[in-house]
């Protein structure tokens, strides 16, 4: 029996129910990340309050320090940072290819220098299935090799035939049947390679499948472009994860292609650079801007978190100009209920046959600022 339950549809939007040994989630849903098993300056009865229902946590980081064996000794993964609902792992495998010229890859794993003390490692797609096992996940992902834009067809299509491997090895590997493991799709932005990955990862015994290789410097309209039809690859009694993305004009568009986990960044760094997320006219407001060191309203009046119930724009401001951590604290905790209350919202729309208009009017909010940067600075 599958872990995701399909519930309803609205165009290719879904509404589902992802079990767990560590309980249920709705999708679609956003996770928030945990990177070393802690949210940046979030602590769990925060991330419980703003309604979250599932952590990642970064493999690589966790297996290098403290260790496996460390967390096992403490209590696992959810005794070791204390969030006992579901936890979702990645392979470790982006963030050792981020290493580039630290890394040598080949058909058994991939060798590296640790970042911590330039000490030898070698992951292998069965080292990674059995280190997430050891924390205790509840969510495994496959171990693959994620390509970078600018390459050729030909390279692209290599680096596939290795992801391919490598996931039927992480199958293999896998001892614990309550582990879910999801494999990865990969293949650029080239279509032939993007369906290829779909029939046989499809076909494999996984308990749901990510998209990954996206928002890694491609434009935005080729991601839109590969998930507008990559996604209806995807087997549709399984779950689909689409790795590292994004900003909420990003869910949106994905959502409306089908998909129905994420994670990334961008709340918890926004929230640290002085950008909070909003609803209304405009997407988003920059509190190191000087327009906002006299306000006294709220970040958003339509928020009820920490931050938007208790403090003014202008004392926000004040805290971000004299390096206090308590407004990058504030203000993550605002953002990451602002993508929280979005799925919450996007799950109603998809419930009530509305999520058309809904993402239409969100789509629209978005194209008033996608001429400027986006960047964080």
């Amino acid at each position: 029996m599958r872990p995701y339950s399909l519930e309803c549809m609205d165009g290719r939007a879904r509404c589902g129910r992802f079990e767990t040994k560590h309980g249920p989630f709705e999708t679609p849903q956003f996770m928030p990340i945990g990177t070393r098993g802690s949210v940046k300056g979030v602590d769990v009865e925060r991330l419980r309050e703003i309604g979250t229902q599932i952590l990642l946590v970064n493999t690589y980081h966790l297996w290098l320090r403290p260790g496996p064996e460390t967390i096992r000794a403490l209590g696992g993964i959810h005794g070791f940072t204390a969030w006992r609902g579901p936890i979702l792992s990645d392979s470790g495998g982006f963030q050792v290819f981020s290493l580039k010229n630290m890394v040598r890859l080949s058909d058994e794993g991939v060798e590296f220098r640790s970042h911590l003390d330039g000490s030898r490692q070698f992951l292998s797609p069965e080292k990674s299935t059995r280190i997430q096992e050891e924390l205790g996940v509840d969510i495994a992902m496959a171990l693959d090799e994620c390509t970078s834009p600018g390459l050729t067809h030909e390279e692209v299509e290599e680096s596939l035939y290795l992801t391919i491997r490598w996931a039927k090895r992480s199958l293999a590997a896998r001892q614990k049947q309550s582990t879910c493991l999801f494999g990865i799709t990969q293949g650029g932005v080239f279509r032939d390679l993007r369906t290829w990955a779909a029939e046989e990862l499809g076909a494999l015994d996984f308990d749901g499948l990510a998209v990954g290789g996206l928002s890694v410097g491609e434009p935005k309209d080729r991601m839109y472009e590969v998930l507008d039809y990559h996604v209806q690859q995807l087997p549709s009694d399984k779950i689909r994860y689409l790795m590292g993305v994004g900003t909420p004009r990003d869910i949106i568009e994905a959502v409306h292609c089908g998909v129905d986990l994420f994670d990334c960044v961008i709340p918890t760094r926004a929230g640290r650079f002085g950008r909070a997320y909003v609803r209304g006219e405009r997407p988003f407001i920059n509190l190191k801007n000087a327009e906002h060191s006299t306000q006294d309203g709220s970040l958003d009046s339509s928020c009820s978190c920490l931050a938007c119930r208790n403090y003014s724009r202008g004392y926000i401001s004040h805290l971000f100009k004299v390096g206090e951590m308590l407004g990058p604290q504030l203000l993550t905790i605002h953002n990451l209920t602002h993508y929280l209350e979005l799925m919450q919202r996007i799950r109603q729309a998809i419930r009530s046959k509305e999520f058309e208009a809904f993402y239409q009017a969100e789509k629209k909010r978005w194209l008033n600022v996608e001429a400027e940067d986006l960047s964080l600075d």
